[in-house]
């Protein structure tokens, strides 16, 4: 390991997601008031973030939140457009909660799905969607804008490039040419920068992930019902040599977003053979599960060389 002193490593046994892992490296001491004056310069405008402290299964954690602007949400658009008009109204409640699932407006993976079901590439709604799908490159150009640190924008780059190739990969198209939501919303590139700027400020070099616990079952997407994990995870997964490990819970728990920064940015599968823990820190999951803590626990470590 090239630096002893900055090791983090990342428990996947309660899966992963972006809002998650900003979430537990704000509560292992990365500062919220760096985070926003550096997310401030992000030429991307709608977006607030909330960090509040909730109980997971008694465990106390941080809750990171991207709230977008009201002409940047479009959910009522998006229930209408899964369930049909008439079923919009009584599936708002339980779609508004989904969204906020594992925060992550996960599923790209559903890949056009909007929101959660993130992507939404829908030939038909680009009318409607056009400013929330963007390119790789247009992403790039968001971060190259910004006032990150080249650390922070080398990182955020990664994670980006490694969802764009899964993406690509799940949908016949190449990293140049995928217009995802999940990519290109505004939530997403604020979950993506926020990692960054927190591994960035933590001076963290090395991270090691053993493996991510991943539930089972389907899910619905805007192209039906899609098996778990999703394809972009398990493109993720693959192209990262990420192993998975079978949990007994009905639901997505590592989303394109959280595999995707462990893909990018992991440098080692195995636990050093003596660590010292200098701080832990955990990260709230937006969903209710059964048998599983629903946090994500991060240790910031001393590796004993």
């Amino acid at each position: 390991m090239s630096n002893h002193q900055h090791t983090l490593i990342i428990d996947g046994t309660s899966g992963i997601s972006g809002d998650m892992t900003v979430a537990a490296l704000l509560d292992l001491g990365a500062s919220e008031e760096h985070l926003r004056e550096q997310l401030a310069t992000l030429p991307v405008d709608g977006f607030t973030i909330a960090v509040t402290r909730v109980s997971k299964h008694g465990i106390n954690a941080c809750d990171f939140d991207v709230q977008l602007a009201e002409e940047l949400e479009n959910h009522d658009h998006d229930m209408a457009w899964l369930y049909g008009n008439e079923a919009a109204a009584e599936h708002t409640h339980e779609h508004e909660h989904h969204h906020h699932d594992h925060g992550e407006h996960e599923h790209e993976h559903c890949h056009e799905h909007d929101h959660e079901g993130h992507g939404h590439g829908h030939e038909g709604h680009h009318h409607a969607h056009h400013h929330h799908h963007r390119s790789l490159a247009d992403v790039t150009a968001i971060i190259d804008g910004s006032q990150l640190s080249d650390g922070a924008k080398r990182r955020a780059l990664a994670i980006f490039t490694a969802l764009a190739a899964a993406e690509a990969k799940a949908h016949g198209k190449t990293p140049e040419t995928v217009m995802f939501h999940e990519v290109g919303a505004v939530d997403s590139i604020v979950d993506v920068c926020s990692v960054a700027i927190c591994l960035d400020a933590l001076g963290i070099e090395d991270i090691v992930v053993e493996s991510l616990s991943e539930g089972h079952g389907t899910i619905r997407c805007a192209h039906g019902l899609m098996p778990i994990p999703v394809p972009a995870v398990v493109n993720l997964c693959q192209a990262g040599n990420i192993a998975l490990t079978p949990a007994p819970v009905a639901s997505e728990l590592v989303t394109p977003t959280g595999a995707a920064i462990v893909a990018a940015l992991r440098t080692s599968e195995h636990l050093p053979a003596r660590y010292r823990i200098e701080a832990v820190g955990y990260g709230a999951g937006k969903r209710p599960y059964e048998g599983c803590s629903g946090t994500l626990r991060c240790l910031l470590v001393h590796a004993d060389a």
